[in-house]
């Protein structure tokens, strides 16, 4: 008799932690992976605009539009090996920038929760016609946030793509 019940108290155990580790919806068990940018068109959209935005403002040395879209604590890596920027020398070197024209392209956005956002795409700078190098191809990682209900960027990370 104390066999029976072992014997009963081990399947149901196993059926219990076999129900345990069964999502109950679909929804659940999505609820742990990365939402790309086709599952949430909306996001792509968002973040498409502010990094346009971003660019623009490199372009034009638009301080002011390139500030708001900072958040405070921002930090930016760039390629030139000069270790990181904060928001303000990122700002204090908008001046002497010399981006004629960029594309673009590959835009990937997961987000991270509700006020966290993980970007990544590429862009091809030109330079101003009579500048020694005319291109050049950067991967770009952002990582925004969201504060006082406002998208704001926190961290940049470039690489040198040949």
């Amino acid at each position: 008799m104390r066999d029976y019940f072992v014997c009963v108290f081990v399947a149901l155990s196993f059926a219990c932690l076999g129900q345990a580790q069964q999502p109950a919806t679909k929804k659940a068990a999505d609820a742990g992976k990365p939402v790309e940018a086709s599952a949430r068109p909306d996001l792509k959209d968002i973040f498409e605009s502010k990094v346009k935005t971003e660019w623009e403002a490199l372009k034009n040395k638009d301080k002011k539009s390139y500030g708001e879209l900072l958040a405070d604590g921002y930090q930016g890596v760039e390629v030139d090996g000069t270790g990181e920027r904060s928001k303000i020398q990122a700002l204090n070197e908008l001046a002497a920038g010399n981006v004629f024209n960029y594309t673009l392209w590959g835009f990937r956005v997961t987000p991270l929760g509700p006020d966290a956002t993980f970007v990544i795409y590429e862009v091809t700078m030109q330079f101003p016609p009579k500048s020694a190098l005319r291109y050049s191809r950067l991967y770009i990682s952002e990582l925004w946030v969201k504060r006082n209900g406002e998208w704001k960027e926190l961290h940049y990370q470039e690489t040198h793509v040949k």
